[in-house]
């Protein structure tokens, strides 16, 4: 946990004097059994006036106030640093997760990663500014007031001491229990908040199938089991909670009895049985909240620990120590090379293994294959969203490798076949990858035309309306029309489409493709074609086969020349419910 330093170091010494306060506060009320000690043994047996009386009442009221200033000081002091400090670490993690590469949100959760970028960094936070603080202070008093007790009475401050043995064996009992405890209560909050995630996602299938009965079903199973979680924490709070308040007590009340008998035989005063137990009633309150701050630095252990997971986990996709960069771009696009380029999933077989392709500057080249033969993948390598295994990817002769991701993802555009949308403005969707002195309305205009999505302009605020998460109150085609647009807005070097009209009809596609030939002539295009009349876009086609390419050349070369590229055609025509082409039909 020192590692949170890392974020925590700006706000140290506000912590620090927060909890000097603290620490003053503490020792102040335990001045106050010595002034009650020297009230009982002067003027209360020895002066019957009352002026010694009065000025002792007003000592104790002046240390009361002075404490309670303190106290007001310690939460003054620590309150702003400690939400400070929370945005940092919660900056940090975005960030973080900004870098990491695809393959890891492939592998994690959004509730898992959520859950610890909200409650998570909350129990850090309150653990900060409260919990450790009052975890060293308490600590801190106990210790103080234990040598007050002994230097009263030395026979009295034995028992209390005795005392203390049990209670140091359950608190480190506790931690053992509950630390597991705890981590578990938090992982199953993330899989809850996974759960609310996905079901909210995916509500139109839900409905649509009638499976809302079953989605709460699972729901409530795991809210039962995050509930018998936290009741099992609650339970061994409570056990230890009632062991650290019954143990101090027993321990006064047999305080109370060897108290009278050493005062009724003179070896002590009157004055240093009231103080004794005036400073055991300040200390106890430490002990009794021993429970709870050594629950909440568990749990903020947990946390921690949870959180620093995802902070540790490396980028496999990182800018070079010393990056090259592209040379100016010419006036028909970049040239794209695909040199033996291997990739597979982790440690399973290659997806591609040995792509060689060359697109030349301002060619359109279709990239067709069978469903699963990695034509999406090898898209993904270009803008590094994945590293190639093997092999290399070159933009104008430069490895992307080479590049610093934001230069390469400048120059490189994209639109996948799934459209993601935000929730902001339509402007703000198709201008996403525009720096902001390019952010202009021709540049928006141009590419809403292009992409035939000139209908946001009949929304309720034009550009300006804001579309809704995901962009699920427009159609699919509405939704692919405005992902295509961001995609030509940035005017990039190479533009990759992974087929980007699969939810128009055959209409509007035929006009966006007619558009975008006329747009394209200074871009270099890679467009993935699951249907046929996607290849209608290119200048040439690629044929992709158990993870190579195997044949390049125009449409009608390779109807006439390549037979898994007839094969293939044949299949998407019939996937789609295409009228086969009469060119394909006289091929076979």
């Amino acid at each position: 946990m020192l590692r949170l330093l890392t974020w925590a170091r700006p706000a140290v010494p506000r912590v620090l004097l927060g909890g000097c306060t603290a620490l003053g506060a503490s020792m102040l009320a335990l001045a106050v059994p010595q002034v009650l000690r020297a009230i009982v043994n002067g003027p209360l047996l020895t002066d019957s006036s009352r002026r010694g009386v009065v000025l002792g009442a007003l000592l104790v009221l002046g240390l009361g106030v002075l404490e309670a200033v303190l106290v007001w000081s310690r939460r003054a002091l620590i309150l702003t640093p400690g939400t400070t400090v929370e945005r940092e670490m919660r900056t940090s993690l975005f960030r973080h997760l900004l870098d990491l590469p695809v393959a890891f949100h492939d592998r994690w959760s959004g509730g898992q990663l959520l859950s610890r970028a909200m409650s998570d960094l909350g129990t850090i936070r309150r653990w900060m500014v409260f919990g450790l603080v009052m975890l060293l202070v308490s600590a801190t008093t106990l210790v103080v007031g234990v040598v007050l007790m002994v230097a009263t009475s030395w026979q009295l401050g034995l028992v209390y001491v005795a005392g203390a043995i049990p209670m140091v064996w359950l608190s480190f009992r506790f931690r053992t229990g509950y630390r597991d405890v705890a981590r578990r209560a938090r992982d199953q909050a993330g899989d809850l908040a996974t759960t609310v995630e996905e079901s909210v996602h995916g509500i139109r299938v839900l409905k649509a199938f009638g499976r809302g009965d079953d989605a709460l079903d699972d729901f409530v199973r795991q809210a039962d089991e995050l509930r018998e979680t936290e009741i099992h924490k609650a339970r061994t709070l409570s056990r230890v909670s009632f062991a650290l308040g019954a143990i101090p007590e027993a321990v006064l009340a047999v305080s109370l009895a060897v108290g009278v008998t050493l005062t009724a035989r003179g070896e002590i005063t009157v004055g240093a049985l009231v103080a004794f137990f005036a400073t055991a009633a300040v200390v106890n309150q430490p002990v009794e909240r021993l429970g709870a701050l050594l629950a909440m630095t568990l749990d903020a252990r947990a946390a921690t620990d949870r959180y620093l997971q995802v902070i540790d986990t490396p980028s496999t996709v990182t800018d070079p120590a010393r990056p090259s960069h592209l040379p100016p771009a010419g006036p028909h696009g970049a040239r794209l090379v695909l040199d033996g380029v291997r990739f597979g999933h982790g440690d399973g077989p290659d997806v591609l293994a040995g792509v060689d392709l060359v697109v030349e500057p301002g060619e359109t080249v279709a990239l067709v294959g069978l469903t699963g033969s990695g034509k999406t993948t090898l898209l993904q390598l270009v803008p590094r969203l994945f590293d190639v295994t093997a092999g290399r990817v070159t933009v104008d002769g430069v490895d992307v490798r080479d590049l610093t991701r934001a230069e390469l993802r400048a120059a490189v555009g994209v639109a996948f076949e799934d459209p993601i949308l935000f929730s902001t403005s339509v402007r703000e969707n198709v201008l996403l990858g525009v720096d902001a002195a390019g952010a202009t309305d021709d540049r928006l205009t141009r590419a809403l035309d292009v992409a035939r999505a000139e209908f946001v302009h009949d929304l309720p605020d034009g550009v300006e309306t804001v579309i809704g998460e995901e962009g699920l109150s427009l159609s699919g085609g509405q939704r692919q029309r405005v992902s295509l647009a961001r995609a030509i807005a940035v005017r990039p070097r190479v533009l990759l489409l992974d087929d980007p009209l699969s939810a128009l009809d055959v209409t509007t596609e035929a006009e966006v493709t007619q558009r975008l030939r006329a747009e394209l002539t200074g871009t270099t295009t890679l467009v993935v074609a699951h249907r046929p009349s996607t290849v209608a876009l290119a200048d040439r086609v690629a044929v992709l086969e158990d993870g190579r390419i195997t044949g390049v050349g125009t449409h009608r070369d390779l109807l006439a020349h390549h037979p898994h590229y007839r094969f293939v055609l044949t299949a998407l025509a019939a996937t789609e419910h295409e009228p086969v082409d009469d060119e394909v039909e006289a091929a076979r």
